[in-house]
């Protein structure tokens, strides 16, 4: 019996050394070191970026991305790798990119990235490429080297604008905050962050969307709705469209998107697109002296030609499908909506109207039971002064 155990010992250990050998030859540990030998390389590049170290970020690889990103006022930035593909001293990582902007951002923006990575002669990884993850939308800097415009309330990034064109919308911007917090109040950040980008397609790749999705859109706010605050919301304009505005419609656009920023914590399933959308028209022409035939000439036609809508926007008619009629008719519609709220209940009732809709959290039943307690009323009910009131506007 003890021979047999004797005999047993050199078998085992000779197994062992060959598991070994063979999980050190390319096993899960090979590639779990490198792997967190990465993890450690863009900890690096992170920090180098946070420190304004154009050398520290050169020695991680790759190095045209610090230019194009330094003049971004940054409070955090970082990776996390996702997935890590290994082929030898190539590989194919995956990661979350979390980065804040100073000043304005209470929570992170996330994006997904993709990054190729080589290992020198001496061992060492260093970044090839760093780009967006498949399906995920660009940064601006992804689209060319980025300048910035402080404005007193405002930061404005651009890519491929002078500083005194973004200067304008650090203007127009300005005139935005004061504008929405004298309607809303300020209980909002009261700052915005506006990207500028080249072009209707730059400003879709942002999007991660395409172009024909936006086309006649000026711009749109991104941000996710129902927070408590508003943690990274981004005026993001579409320099086509803008640019055949003039000043003062210029100047509605801005406020609207901002009052999009401000509402953010009120905006969530249960809010229908006529409010959320005709609140922040609402806000926008506020003080302008716009009359609802030159504020809303397609829905004006519309009702003097007989076609008077049989009830108020639905969601569906907010859609960009190529009909830019009917849009501007959802659009108009909603404002008028809100028009009529503010002439015949007040402007701190439609304010309380447009947060007892979020506050029902849900879409079914928000709008009949704040009508009903805050308006006194029913939506069949309003629905018909809605009417009534388009007659009364356009003669139709």
């Amino acid at each position: 019996m003890a021979g047999r155990r004797r005999a047993r010992g050199p078998r085992v250990l000779t197994l062992c050394l060959l598991l070994v050998a063979l999980v050190g030859c390319g096993g899960r540990p090979a590639t779990d070191s490198a792997r967190a030998e990465v993890q450690r390389l863009l900890d690096r590049r992170a920090a180098a970026v946070l420190g304004h170290d154009a050398t520290a970020y050169g020695a991680t690889g790759a190095a045209a991305g610090y230019g194009r990103l330094r003049a971004v006022p940054l409070a955090a930035w970082s990776y996390r790798l996702t997935s890590f593909d290994r082929a030898g001293d190539r590989a194919t990582a995956g990661a979350v990119l979390r980065y804040r902007v100073a000043g304005h951002d209470a929570a992170p923006v996330t994006a997904g990235r993709t990054l190729t990575l080589a290992r020198d002669a001496g061992g060492r990884w260093t970044v090839v490429s760093d780009r967006p993850a498949p399906a995920a939308a660009e940064q601006l800097w992804d689209q060319g080297t980025v300048t910035a415009v402080r404005g007193a309330d405002s930061l404005v990034l651009g890519v491929g604008r002078s500083r005194a064109e973004l200067r304008v919308f650090a203007r127009l911007a300005d005139r935005a905050v004061p504008a929405v917090s004298d309607t809303w109040g300020t209980g909002w950040s009261g700052r915005l962050v506006v990207l500028v980008p080249a072009s209707l397609d730059g400003m879709a790749a942002l999007l991660g969307s395409p172009a024909s999705a936006y086309r006649g859109i000026a711009a749109v706010t991104t941000g996710e709705t129902g927070a408590d605050r508003a943690p990274a919301d981004r005026i993001i304009v579409n320099p086509d469209a803008y640019g055949v505005l003039g000043p003062a419609g210029r100047q509605v656009v801005l406020t609207h998107e901002a009052t999009h920023v401000a509402t953010r914590a009120h905006t969530n399933a249960a809010t229908p697109l006529w409010l959320s959308e005709g609140y922040a028209d609402w806000v926008g022409y506020r003080g302008t002296g716009h009359a609802p035939a030159q504020a809303a000439p397609e829905l004006a036609r519309a009702v003097t030609g007989g076609r008077l809508p049989a009830g108020l926007p639905a969601d569906r008619d907010f859609e960009f499908t190529g009909d830019a009629t009917a849009l501007a008719q959802a659009y108009e519609g909603g404002w008028l909506a809100c028009r009529l709220i503010a002439e015949r209940w007040g402007e701190a009732r439609l304010g309380a109207f447009y947060r007892a809709v979020g506050a029902h959290g849900k879409r079914e039943g928000a709008v009949e039971r704040a009508t009903a307690e805050v308006l006194g009323t029913t939506p069949e009910e309003f629905t018909g002064l809605w009417r009534e009131y388009l007659r009364d506007q356009f003669g139709g």
